[in-house]
């Protein structure tokens, strides 16, 4: 199974103080090396986080550079969904703006045989990471 992590799955696995990192890792862990996979939508929405929140205190250059790293850690094989589905993939659960980037990964997931892996149990058909 190829697991897309949503933005703020990627962002808990990839800064070790965040509150919910353990509870990702230790999932990574416990799979032996899943096939874990990101797009562009998370990729940019983990160098925003780490470098817009001041609690973060990352520049643009050093989140690149931390996801980089993550990206190349022996952990967990990591892919790359490259992101070609428009607003008619859509799926028609999305009624408010704030489900419409959830629906549109759950969908990209599940398009290239992988699900969405998050810690947000609201979003239909995505895999809820588990509570170690």
């Amino acid at each position: 199974m190829r697991y897309l992590l949503d933005v703020n799955a990627l962002v808990a696995l990839g800064f070790a103080n965040h509150e919910f990192h353990a509870r990702v890792a230790s999932w990574v862990r416990a799979q032996q090396f899943p096939t874990l996979a990101t797009c562009s939508i998370t990729e940019l929405g983990f160098i925003r986080v780490l470098a817009q929140a001041p609690a973060y205190g990352f520049t643009v250059a050093q989140a690149r550079s931390l996801l980089l790293r993550l990206k190349e850690a022996d952990v967990s094989r990591f892919t790359f969904i490259p992101d070609d589905h428009d607003v008619s993939h859509l799926p028609t659960w999305v009624k408010t703006p704030k489900q419409t980037t959830d629906g549109h990964l759950a969908k990209l997931a599940s398009a290239n045989g992988g699900v969405l892996a998050t810690l947000d149990g609201k979003i239909p058909g995505a895999y809820l990471l588990p509570y170690g």
